[in-house]
């Protein structure tokens, strides 16, 4: 930057030379001796511009992409309840908006204030050099026009926080529509998704435009402003070298720097306007890496030990916005090597019971107990590398089909992913596929079905060996044949583990160890299927009278939860474990589970 200064100053300066040199005293070998200046000058002022347009982009550049690393590493570390309150789409919107605007920030702050300050001080010194006097006079309206820019600012402040706020809510539900086409389709919805995306990419548009407008503003000021100190100085100038005899090459060159600072001097006049939009952008990111987690450990968290992994709820009460309580004096033990079953009408509570043990929310009241430990008081990572989840909705994210089971462990060995799918049955489907383990498995699993998504993430679950098992509906996408299949695999998982099911198939839930009925945050029962469906005006027995609990058509179906449930009872052994492997899971493995 001090050389693109220095060569330009330098190439204003060098034309009172020309003028007194070549063109006053008829000098042919000043001439050559000039221009071969002048060419030296130019050549190193477009390698400095070289130098310094690769440097600025890179630090630019890596600036984006610290950011970028900086909003995923930060969001991670949110917890659920702040994407729950937090539209995915328009998120990601305002973080690239954002982000870009950083990147903005930057470049006006080291291309204005840093570059264009040099340029400007060294003309200004090249004016001041040639006529002091008209210095003063020229330079005395950059004030006025930094006094008038300044008073854009406040309006700019208020409109940029309004078109990153606007363009996210585009990006927002162009995401929405692109993962919800089957619904758009299905439903005809397109003319009426079309006119809400064009009403809010016409408010962008406006609120662009707006912006547009005040920046624009400030350009009749400025450029008569500056047409006002050159036409002066060519006046005054002239009636000096036309009455005085003053220097011609002097005025020449001074005019020369004086146009050449014309720009800088602009860009710096309306610095504060660019800085301040880009200044909001950088204030809505921190805003967001400022948020701080809801869920992270308390100072002096301790590490999880899990001897058998019995989870005890201590008189637990929830509420997510601390208005509607959702579970209500809740206490109740899942022993190690039992199955325990929640059961009860939609929007009891169940799958918040799930979600408070992996500490996706933190309790208002009571506690909850891992082998005695408070969950409240230990490393949250570490609770939940000792749980494998597998919800109803099964989430699959981008790469292949063994990255995606990898998930569970990562470090696995092949061996330990196929036998994983094998338990899972979905070792079959995945050895039909043209790329078996390194199948693709598409933008949230799109490639597969509802039924194979359901078996990867249940295979991830296995994968993942944890002493405590969490099944929220883990069967729910699964035709009665992959069911039953899986129901086996399960079984075996389940031995000498902690395990909690929220299930609405009979045959998930009529050998359980124990059966809790939930309502409205309130556990109504507790006991044995046998005992609960004896009870005739009790909530589990009217929800089994209505079949409101799926029932197999054939009733030997559910054949592994049939097994009487102290067959689950014991430790972790060779059975319920998977076989060491040797070889880490580099490269996943292609059909009938051979590596490619």
């Amino acid at each position: 930057m001090v050389a693109v200064a220095a060569t330009t100053a330098f190439s204003a300066y060098i034309i009172k030379d020309v003028v007194n040199e070549v063109f006053d005293d008829k000098k042919l070998s000043a001439a050559y001796s000039i221009a071969g200046v002048i060419l030296l000058v130019f050549f190193l002022k477009g390698m400095a511009s070289f130098g310094q347009e690769v440097l600025l982009k890179r630090i630019a550049n890596n600036m984006v992409a610290r950011y970028q690393k900086r909003a995923f590493d930060h969001l991670l570390k949110l917890g659920v309840g702040f994407f729950s309150d937090t539209r995915s789409g328009f998120l990601v919107g305002q973080i690239n908006r954002n982000i870009s605007g950083v990147q903005n920030m930057l470049n006006t702050i080291i291309t204005t204030f840093a570059r264009d300050l040099l340029t400007l001080i060294a003309l200004i010194c090249v004016m001041v050099w040639q006529d002091p006097l008209m210095s003063v006079g020229s330079l005395i309206v950059m004030p006025i026009a930094a006094y008038v820019i300044s008073r854009y600012v406040k309006k700019v402040k208020q409109l940029s926080r309004k078109e990153v706020n606007v363009n996210a809510r585009v990006v927002s539900n162009m995401i929405e529509t692109a993962q919800g086409i089957p619904v758009v389709k299905a439903f005809t919805m397109e003319e009426q998704l079309k006119d809400s995306l064009s009403q809010l990419i016409d408010k962008a548009e406006k609120q662009a435009n707006t912006i547009a407008l005040v920046n624009a503003r400030t350009k009749p000021l400025t450029e008569t402003l500056g047409g006002f100190a050159i036409a002066g100085a060519v006046a005054f100038g002239g009636w000096r070298v036309i009455a005085l005899d003053g220097n011609p090459g002097a005025l020449l060159s001074f005019l020369a720097a004086a146009m050449l600072a014309y720009d800088p001097a602009r860009r710096i006049a309306s610095f504060r306007v660019q800085f301040e939009k880009s200044l909001v952008n950088a204030r809505m990111l921190y805003e967001l890496l400022d948020t701080p987690p809801r869920q992270s450990d308390k100072p002096g968290a301790a590490p999880i030990k899990i001897s058998g992994g019995e989870i005890e709820f201590d008189h637990v009460s929830f509420s997510y916005d601390n208005i509607d309580t959702v579970l209500r004096d809740i206490s109740f033990t899942a022993k190690t090597g039992e199955v325990t079953a929640l059961v009860g009408p939609s929007g009891g509570g169940k799958s918040t019971i799930i979600n408070t043990i992996l500490r996706f929310h933190d309790l208002q009241k009571g506690r909850i107990l891992v082998d005695g430990q408070n969950i409240a008081d230990v490393e949250v990572h570490g609770l939940r590398l000792k749980t494998s989840y597998v919800s109803q909705s099964p989430v699959l994210f981008e790469g292949t089909i063994a990255d995606n089971i990898l998930y569970g462990r990562p470090g696995a060995s092949m061996e330990e992913v196929i036998e994983a799918a094998k338990k899972a049955q979905a070792h079959d489907f995945i050895s039909q596929m043209p790329e078996g383990y390194d199948t693709p498995v598409g933008e949230m699993g799109s490639n597969l079905s509802g039924g194979q998504k359901q078996r990867l993430s249940i295979a991830r679950a296995i994968l993942r060996d944890a002493p405590i098992l969490l099944l929220d509906e883990a069967t729910s996408a699964l035709d009665n044949e992959s069911e039953k299949a899986v129901q086996f695999a399960l079984e075996g998982l389940m031995k000498g583990r902690t395990t909690i099911v929220i299930a609405h198939r009979l045959s998930t839930i009529r050998n359980a160890d124990k059966i809790i009925v939930i309502d409205k945050g309130v556990i109504r029962e507790e006991g044995k299927h046998r005992a609960l469906v004896k009870k005739p005006k009790g909530i589990y027995a009217r929800l089994y009278r209505m079949g409101a609990l799926d029932i197999d058509a054939d009733p030997t179906a559910g054949a592994a939860a049939e097994k009487p449930a102290e067959a689950r009872r014991g430790t972790r052994g060779s059975k319920a474990g998977l076989p060491a492997g040797k070889q880490t899971a580099r490269k996943p493995a292609a059909k009938n589970g051979k590596r490619t």
